[in-house]
């Protein structure tokens, strides 16, 4: 334990420690039940006597601060009142700043019926499987587990992601074109950090994904909304001046429709007149349901305009915090000094996990398996959407389903209200649009679903 003793005057070191002790209980570093170190081993790290110590203890706990329990120790006592610390401090943060935390999932109240979207199912996820391949891996064959990681990512995750994007995605790219990342959070701040000036133009999809707007402006980019159709991304108005696009091409994000071939052909002229750069981020379509998927933008690309990002958020667990970004050769070194400068490199052991669960086929074993319960909610929930006044939208992957409809204004805060938690797609616009709802089936328990449907359209007036 750290103390700060003025020790100049022998005669006041015992008023000296007392005020210190008292300082660390009322600023909260002494909390209730801490156990104070010996009255001899404190007095030895001190410097002064032990009955200078032992004074001090025993007037705290006659103060009723402290008890002693023979045998045991010295310890905090569960009454001990601490203060807050009432400094707010003077440091603000940077005019420009105008962001402040978002509350999470993990820190909500879990709802009864949560229809909430990018959430997936944890009871699906073989947490026993992974326990195994993580004690498996935690000697890091190949790897000195005392030495500095590379910044790209473990070289056996990194090959083993080269061959699961080829095989499941139809993203061409050698290992060394692979960054991985803590999440698609970082994989977008490399990018912006590594192509983007204060001022640039950035084009996103309007309805669109709100962290990834929030990121880039953050840079000090000018976010430019595009608006989104039926056949996804509206090409023709991106600005001229665009130096970066940000799509969800497979299942745009929150509409849940493609961005169809034309379109896709389309932007990626755009890109190669318009020296521009498209992050194409493929969050959740390793969930298919119907049709057959269309070449990714990546595929297509034959002027390394593309910048593919993927993340196991939703095919595994949010908790991993593992994403990865598949870069041209022309960037690769400036987004692995980025990565360098934010966190040096990522945790080494679940990335050789990570690997293995890639390179065993467990990753596409539980894929397939979540597939067939989250393909049971998504029935059910088109034989609800089927009956209510709404206009479904076409989707042929992910984990939620939309649909454009009249809407209650309070409607969400009602939903909350008895334990229904859901997402609106006017929440996601930045331009005048229609509203309704996007319905995730990732988190909902299957034999809730349907109560939670029954409930929303009592509390939409469609009963």
């Amino acid at each position: 334990m750290d103390l700060a003793l003025d020790l100049t005057d022998r005669a006041e070191r015992s008023v000296s420690l007392y005020h210190a002790l008292r300082e660390a209980l009322a600023d909260g570093r002494l909390k209730a039940g801490d156990r104070l170190p010996a009255s001899r081993a404190l007095a030895r790290d001190l410097g002064i006597s032990r009955n200078t110590v032992a004074t001090v203890y025993e007037r705290l706990v006659a103060e009723g601060f402290l008890e002693s329990r023979v045998g045991a120790g010295t310890y905090v006592v569960e009454t001990t009142r601490q203060r807050r610390d009432q400094t707010p401090g003077s440091l603000k943060p940077r005019p420009s700043w105008r962001w402040a935390p978002r509350s999470t999932s993990a820190e909500a109240a879990v709802p009864a019926y949560d229809l909430r979207v990018g959430i997936p199912d944890a009871e699906l996820f073989p947490f026993e499987t992974w326990r195994r391949v993580l004690a498996a891996e935690s000697r890091l064959r190949g790897h000195n587990p005392g030495s500095y990681s590379s910044p790209a990512g473990l070289p056996r995750l990194r090959a083993a992601l080269a061959h699961s994007v080829a095989y499941h995605r139809g993203v061409g790219a050698d290992p060394e074109q692979i960054v991985v990342t803590n999440g698609t959070q970082q994989a977008l701040d490399l990018i912006a950090r590594v192509l983007l000036e204060p001022g640039d133009i950035v084009a996103v999809e309007d309805p669109g994904y709100p962290s990834a707007r929030d990121l880039f402006a953050s840079h000090g980019a000018r976010v430019v909304p595009v608006p989104v159709d039926e056949d996804g991304l509206v090409v023709e108005q991106l600005p001229e001046q665009t130096r970066l696009v940000y799509t969800t091409p497979s299942h745009q994000f929150p509409l849940g429709v493609r961005l169809s071939l034309a379109r896709r052909r389309a932007l990626l002229a755009f890109a190669e007149t318009h020296g521009a750069g498209i992050v194409e981020d493929d969050y959740d379509s390793e969930f298919r349901f119907t049709g057959r998927p269309l070449e990714p933008l990546h595929a297509l690309d034959d002027q390394g305009r593309v910048i593919y990002v993927g993340t196991f958020s939703k095919s595994l667990l949010p908790s991993l915090r593992t994403g990865y970004l598949v870069a041209p050769g022309s960037l690769v070194d400036s987004l692995l000094a980025a990565k360098q400068l934010i966190d040096g490199f990522g945790p080494v052991q679940p990335q050789a996990a990570l690997a293995r669960f890639l390179e065993e086929g467990l990753l596409a074993r539980h894929v397939q398996k979540a597939s067939k319960t989250y393909a049971e909610r998504r029935s059910l929930l088109l034989e609800s959407l089927a009956t209510w006044p709404v206009e479904v939208l076409p989707s042929a992957a992910g984990l939620h389903l939309s649909a454009y409809a009249e809407l209650p204004a309070d409607l969400a805060d009602r939903a909350a209200a008895e334990g229904l938690a859901l997402d609106t797609i006017a929440a996601h616009r930045l331009l005048p649009g229609r509203d309704g709802l996007f319905l995730g089936y990732g988190a909902v328990r299957t034999d809730s679903l349907l109560r939670g449907l029954e409930l929303l359209a009592d509390l939409a007036g469609w009963s």
